[in-house]
């Protein structure tokens, strides 16, 4: 597992890619310490991106932490429907505008679409500048923020555009939970989940046990619940940066996900609810075709549900759901590759599942949201 210091009145967990490896910084108060902010940044200009809804609330801080710099930003709109080409070109205008050169270095302030859109930006701009992350949102803490994925959305998939691009470092401040509304913070519980589910039992039987510290947002339970999901997270990047292998067990319900969050245009569902409900498909598929037993799907779906993320999907048809599940990045020679589960802590990337038994599952679960 990747190093771990206390320092900073917080942890660091490092992402261990030799010349390019950075450190994830984990604590209260971070957005105030500015001495962790400059040790990254290379040159003298800085663009900090953020939305409408995070603005107010962090904007002026980062930006008093960054006095000094050559220092612009750039306000978008909020939510993932804004997730596009076409909000990249505001970003670029910026940095044109105000004459940023290849040492400039890109801060994404907020959560995970303003943090795609920022990597993708610093991936291509120039041919790449530096990048830093400073998430506020749980799924962005935990998930998103770590490991180099940047990109944007197209109408026809999520995630379609994009690039690996790793940040130079993530501010992790666990401060800005506290102004996270309660749908998004139970939509970041997704990702810690499948953390458990892919790779660490230990960790899922501890959610089961404590999941009401986390809900109640006790200090305790966030920082160890944010600390072991960037570590299992930094293992996974460290051991296979570009995901050819070991890191798409990552997206565990994703494919499910992506696809009803392209049904729905980007707009109704929020990434970790969709997330949710996949690998509630995820686990079925596998307890139908004999991978896991019935009571670990059944433990699944219970946590899942008590952590008061959806187990159903949108109104949809099992049609229209294969056809969409159909447009991921991971299918190769026109076959869709799904993450399945062998049992709670262990996932396998495979094609060789059974087709028939992923229409029952489809069925079964767009039968059931239609009830």
């Amino acid at each position: 597992m990747p190093n771990r210091q206390t320092n900073h009145s917080g942890h660091t967990v490092h992402v261990d890619l030799k010349d390019r490896s950075y450190p994830i910084y984990i604590g209260q108060g971070l957005l105030e310490k500015a001495e962790l902010l400059h040790r990254h940044i290379p040159g003298t200009q800085v663009l900090v991106v953020t939305n409408e809804t995070v603005a107010p609330l962090y904007l002026e801080r980062v930006c008093a932490a960054l006095a000094g710099f050559d220092l612009g930003r750039v306000i978008l709109p909020d939510g993932e429907q804004h997730k596009t080409l076409e909000t990249t070109t505001r970003i670029y205008d910026a940095l044109i505008d105000q004459g940023f050169n290849r040492s400039a270095t890109l801060v994404g302030l907020g959560g995970g679409v303003v943090g795609d859109i920022t990597g993708f930006v610093a991936a291509t701009y120039q041919r790449g500048v530096h990048f830093i992350q400073i998430p506020t949102t749980l799924l962005a803490l935990v998930d998103s923020a770590v490991g180099g994925k940047t990109g944007v959305n197209h109408p026809r998939g999520k995630n379609m555009i994009g690039a690996f691009h790793q940040p130079r470092c993530v501010l992790a401040d666990t401060a800005t939970l506290s102004t996270l509304p309660e749908r998004e913070f139970r939509a970041g519980i997704a990702e810690i989940i499948k953390y458990g589910l892919i790779q660490d039992y230990a960790f899922f039987q501890w959610l089961e046990r404590q999941l009401a510290q986390v809900l109640a947002r006790d200090p305790a339970a966030l920082m160890y619940i944010i600390e072991q999901s960037c570590r299992n997270k930094a293992y996974v990047v460290a051991a296979d940066e570009r995901e050819s292998g070991q890191r798409a067990l990552l997206n565990l319900g994703h494919t499910f996900g992506h696809a009803i969050e392209t049904a729905t245009g980007y707009r109704e569902w929020l990434h970790g609810e969709a997330v949710a409900v996949g690998m509630c498909m995820a686990a079925h598929l596998s307890a139908s075709m004999g991978w896991m037993t019935a009571k670990a799907f059944e433990r699944t779906e219970a946590l899942i549900q008590a952590a008061g993320l959806p187990v159903l999907p949108p109104p949809l048809s099992p049609g229209a759901l294969r056809k969409l599940m159909a447009i991921d990045k991971k299918a190769t020679g026109g076959r869709l590759r799904l993450v399945l589960l062998e049992g709670i802590g262990s996932a396998v990337v495979t094609e060789a599942f059974d087709d028939q038994a992923l229409t029952a599952t489809l069925e079964h679960f767009t039968a059931a949201a239609g009830r």
